[in-house]
């Protein structure tokens, strides 16, 4: 229970959470309920045992949330059962997650839902888990041994959840060296190599296919901005305004060039090649457009409460042309945001 005031001499104050035996009568029932509804996805009455002995360790109050301590904290839980659900048992993936999504939607859709697509990574000491590998791991910040994937997230003003994700699988893994691991993962024969913006595009187009969650926008980190498979994802996307942070050395322009196609001779074979035609202004960076706009473009917003106060910037928004190997791409509304101050970062 938190208590009443935990911001003394601050601008707010948390909600208390008073919480009583008579709010969860009736848990345990309701705990029973929500595998149920998961009871088409798995071919065995014993399987459907251990998804629920998974899901009570996962909701466990157990520092670590491995097989072996959650099958023994879990009444009648065996660690070689649970091994295999996990291992072994194949249970038919597309439906739970159709069904997920239809809870979710039921629980917390909303016309004006935000769906959030970003990346992150899990530290594994191991070698054997599919994807595993020495890469950037972005919840500590640097290099080292673990599995990195997409993730997306759905929020609205009901509440908010996690409904999809797609492992990244490194290039290394599709080498001769780890056919055997391979093998042992059951990994399908047919996956093939796909960067995290292409894994996200994937979540997002299953998402507008499967036409369950509804979503207004969509938000993704800087990674994203960088890719033509993200970006043709989210374009497909009718009726969905997208925020899609990019690097801040990314050139555009602000009139779209006039471009053509130039033909010339090389090896004796005539090739075509698009160029710019007599472009006024040659593109820049977007941090270089930031410092040229006027004091009258940017205006004030509050974006949260914060501990210490209100958290107020400045924000502006232009009308730009994306630069792609010199040649102009899509146009897009660039939203800046800045500090407040007299050197605003």
């Amino acid at each position: 229970m938190l208590p009443a005031c935990r911001t003394d001499n601050e601008g707010f104050a948390l909600p208390t959470f008073d919480l009583t035996p008579p709010d969860v009568e009736g848990f345990l029932e309701e705990l029973w309920e929500c595998p149920s509804a998961f009871h088409d996805c798995f071919p065995r009455r014993e399987t459907r045992a251990h998804f629920f002995d998974y899901m009570v360790g996962q909701l466990s109050p157990l520092e670590r949330k491995s097989i072996e301590p959650m099958a023994l904290h879990v009444e009648g839980g065996t660690v070689r059962g649970l091994q295999r659900f996990l291992s072994d048992v194949v249970w038919d993936e597309e439906h739970m997650r159709w069904t997920y999504h239809q809870l979710v939607a039921d629980a917390m859709g909303d016309p004006e839902g935000v769906l959030m697509v970003d990346e992150t990574g899990f530290v594994k000491k191991g070698k054997e888990s599919v994807g595993v590998a020495r890469q950037y791991c972005g919840t500590l910040g640097k290099v080292e041994n673990g599995q990195v994937g997409g993730l997306a997230g759905y929020a609205s003003r009901h509440g908010y959840a996690l409904v999809d994700q797609r492992l990244f699988v490194p290039e290394a893994w599709f080498t001769d060296v780890y056919a055997a691991r391979r093998t042992r993962c059951h990994v399908p024969t047919d996956l093939t190599l796909q960067s995290n913006p292409q894994l996200a595009a994937a979540m997002v187009q299953a998402m507008v296919q499967e036409g369950l969650l509804p979503f207004k926008y969509l938000v993704a980190a800087c990674l994203y901005g960088n890719s033509p498979a993200f970006w043709d994802a989210i374009e497909a996307c009718v009726g969905v305004t997208a925020f899609v942070a990019i690097p801040a050395e990314t050139r555009c322009w602000l009139q779209r060039p006039r471009t053509e196609d130039k033909t010339y001779t090389y090896k004796g074979a005539v090739h075509a090649k698009r160029v710019v035609v007599a472009p006024t202004h040659a593109p820049r960076s977007v941090a270089a457009l930031a410092v040229s706009l006027p004091a009258a473009s940017w205006y004030q917003r509050t974006v949260s409460e914060g501990t210490k106060g209100p958290l107020v910037y400045e924000f502006a928004r232009q009308r730009i042309t994306l630069c792609k190997d010199g040649l102009p791409e899509r146009t897009v509304w660039l939203v800046l945001k800045r500090t407040l101050g007299v050197e605003p970062t």
